[in-house]
């Protein structure tokens, strides 16, 4: 049994299509570039690489996308592979542990197929070593052997796109990072883009969305379609159970207010880091792992889920010595301000 279970655990890892336990989200996302919203100079970009690539009869430059997670950077690799009219295999970083997992997956490629890597920054060094004349001369270098006698052989491989997708482009090597001919960052959503996206959604979903309460769902998505889309199926819930099914202005606050999340998008723990800031530490600056003590939150969780958003609306500063409530936080919480600020 145990050893069934570790199969169907690497299957899943290494699988080469998004399984039926992502069929729920998979309905939402765009197939093709008219249908993409938003990113608008990264689509007209793509465009006009996808149509010059399909022109020359050639497989897509190798992609880089990143930003912030949450984006639709997994939704875009789908979208390139759809417009280019090719397969599309998916893994991400954590799962090539060995060289071995990488060729395995390189050599069932066909022509112009399109390999999507997320979460590419975490490859392992040695993993990382043999991507390279992999992506660049459409070969991989296998060692035969061992010692004296062990033997370099090099396997020709089908022209392939590789896309990979990062939320810390900073932490890719230089080496890898120079070899993508096409890098695309990703930005934050507007309200109006957001709202495109809630009624479109509504629509796959079956849900009768009115366009202010598609709005209300959009100007609390912290600026993030997967957000957007994860609060619109709980609104859902709500126009179901407390009202008559259609998401209206009121329905999508009094749903929104229940779960915590208030008219800017802030949740829970950001409040909570916000107040403790200013309530404990006189608005900073304090060290992040002495706030995660003090509101028992990791610290992984605040830096990579709590501080971006704050930072982005100018609600935190982050200085040498520590973080910083400003005073846009203050008048947010309601929090009369008393003291100096920090000064960057």
């Amino acid at each position: 049994m145990a050893i069934e279970f570790g199969q169907e655990m690497e299957e899943r890892i290494m699988a080469s299509t998004l399984t039926e336990s992502d069929s729920g989200e998979v309905s939402l996302r765009p197939e093709y570039l008219s249908d993409y919203v938003g990113q608008e100079r990264s689509k007209d970009n793509l465009k006009i690489f996808i149509e010059a690539a399909r022109l020359r009869h050639e497989p897509l430059d190798h992609v880089l996308l990143y930003g912030p997670p949450g984006l639709g950077k997994t939704t875009l690799a789908g979208v390139i592979a759809n417009e280019m009219g090719v397969n599309i295999r998916v893994t991400s970083g954590p799962a090539l542990e060995k060289t071995g997992d990488l060729a395995a997956l390189l050599t069932t490629l066909n022509d112009n197929d399109v390999l999507f890597i997320d979460e590419i920054h975490r490859l392992s060094r040695a993993v990382e070593e043999v991507l390279y004349p992999a992506m660049e001369d459409f070969a991989l270098d296998i060692m035969i052997g061992k010692g004296p006698s062990a033997r370099s052989v090099r396997l020709d491989l089908p022209r392939f796109t590789l896309i990979g997708a990062t939320t810390r482009s900073g932490q890719l090597s230089s080496p890898l990072r120079d070899r993508f001919g096409v890098q695309l960052r990703l930005d934050m959503y507007t309200k109006e883009e957001l709202t495109k996206i809630v009624l479109r959604s509504s629509g796959i979903l079956g849900i009768e969305t009115e366009r202010a309460g598609a709005e209300e769902i959009a100007s609390r998505s912290r600026g993030t379609p997967r957000i957007a889309n994860r609060i619109l199926k709980r609104v859902r819930d709500y126009a179901q159970v407390k009202g008559e099914g259609v998401i209206t202005k009121e329905i999508a606050d009094m749903a929104l207010s229940a779960l915590e999340i208030d008219k800017i998008g802030l949740d829970r723990t950001d409040r909570r880091m916000l107040e403790s800031i200013i309530r404990n530490f006189g608005g900073g600056p304090v060290g992040l792992e002495t706030l995660a003590a003090t509101i028992g939150e990791e610290s992984i969780t605040l830096e990579d889920a709590t501080e971006p958003y704050l930072l982005q609306i100018g609600f935190l500063n982050r200085t040498p010595r520590g973080r910083c409530a400003t005073m846009s936080a203050y008048e947010h919480l309601g929090i009369p301000f008393s003291g100096q600020l920090e000064i960057k």
